[in-house]
């Protein structure tokens, strides 16, 4: 299990690199490219709040969700970069 900082920065340095990608890659900044940048921002801004709740159960389990959606949120947001 990865502590809370760890998943903090994987949580950051994912969505960071898939924004910094958008802006080499979009040189037009078309309205597609801008909506991947938002749809990061908002699961970065999804992802940190559930690692931040309190009074979770099974912590392991609650973190191991949050990586799987990190993974496939990060696949899905690759994805759609791939064809700008």
């Amino acid at each position: 299990m990865a502590n809370k900082r760890d998943l903090k920065k994987d949580i950051n340095y994912v969505f960071g690199e898939i924004i910094e990608t958008v802006l080499d890659k979009d040189e037009k900044q078309s309205k597609e490219g801008d909506a991947i940048i938002e749809d990061a921002i908002t699961h970065f801004d999804e992802l940190i709040a559930r690692v931040n709740e309190r009074n979770i159960e099974d912590v392991k389990a609650h973190f191991k969700s949050i990586n799987a959606d990190l993974e496939s949120k990060g696949r899905d947001l690759v994805d759609r970069i791939n064809k700008l």
